[in-house]
């Protein structure tokens, strides 16, 4: 053989090598992106009680995850308190949560990269029907509470930390009144529960709306009180510094923050009540 013929068998074996290389790099990429779309990166998300029990999270966890399908979210409801504890430990990316003034103290200590309204509805005082302690007719929510406990009439309390349960607290204090005794039942639990418990056992206790509405058809219980300024119930997001998915957690705060979010909150209940249960209010977005 020539050498002019070996240098050309020499060209075409590289030839061929080069797009054997190629083809075998595109399989790679392709499988690689199959595995990455089959396999969404956990993302955790720690909120209250409220928002699952109002069914506002089986709308806007499943938008998420559309918009976003490199995620999947695993949500972790709990009380205010808890949930800030949990993204404190790192246990959970971002929150969703209800205590304005615990989130800002949570993220000036460190433990969050930002804080930004999300959206917004009212405590209710809720109870029997009879309204033995004459709470409808209150001059404000701290009177409302220091008549039912002027009469002693139950009051079924969270107990939990949660942001409901700091909301009580707050009314009682302003209430000038230290709730306890036989009339002062704390059942430790979510908001679902303690609204089944109240009803069971014809108690007062406070909601956030949302929740009460979503479950009225199922209760004894009324709407007594809420014409009150300081009942507002403020919805904010955190992402959590240093999370295991801080990526993620800033994408959903963008997202819940942004138009499409909005809009789906802005839905929320509309065609069953005839109004929102939660007010959008978010200032700017990402998506």
């Amino acid at each position: 053989m020539s050498d002019h013929r070996m240098w050309l068998a020499f060209g075409r074996a590289v030839a061929v090598a080069a797009v054997v290389v190629a083809f075998v790099a595109l399989q790679t990429g392709c499988a690689l992106r199959q595995t990455q779309k089959a396999s969404p990166q956990r993302l955790v998300l720690a909120t209250t009680t409220s928002t699952q029990d109002s069914g506002l999270l089986d709308v806007l966890v499943p938008a998420f995850e559309t918009a976003h399908p490199e995620y999947a979210v695993e949500v972790i409801a709990v009380g205010t308190g808890e949930a800030l504890r949990l993204g404190e430990q790192k246990d959970a990316d971002v929150l969703l949560v209800h205590a304005p003034e615990d989130e800002a103290a949570f993220v000036a200590a460190g433990h969050g990269i930002e804080r930004r309204d999300v959206c917004y509805n009212r405590f209710v005082l809720v109870g029997p029907a009879s309204d033995p302690a004459g709470a409808a007719h209150a001059a404000d929510a701290a009177d409302a509470l220091k008549r039912i406990a002027a009469r002693q009439a139950l009051f079924a309390s969270r107990g939990d930390d949660s942001g409901t349960h700091k909301k009580e607290l707050a009314l009682w204090n302003a209430a000038g009144v230290k709730p306890g005794g036989a009339w002062y039942l704390v059942t430790g639990q979510g908001m679902g529960e303690t609204l089944k418990i109240a009803s069971e056992k014809q108690a007062y206790t406070l909601s956030d709306e949302a929740t009460f509405l979503t479950m009225r058809g199922s209760l004894d219980l009324a709407q007594l009180f809420d014409a009150d300024q300081s009942l507002r119930n403020q919805y904010g997001v955190v992402p959590v510094t240093g999370a295991k998915n801080e990526r993620g957690a800033r994408e959903f705060a963008d997202w819940i923050c942004g138009p499409d979010a909005q809009r789906l909150i802005a839905r929320f209940g509309v065609d069953e009540f005839g109004r929102s249960l939660f007010v959008p209010n978010a200032q700017g977005g990402g998506s």
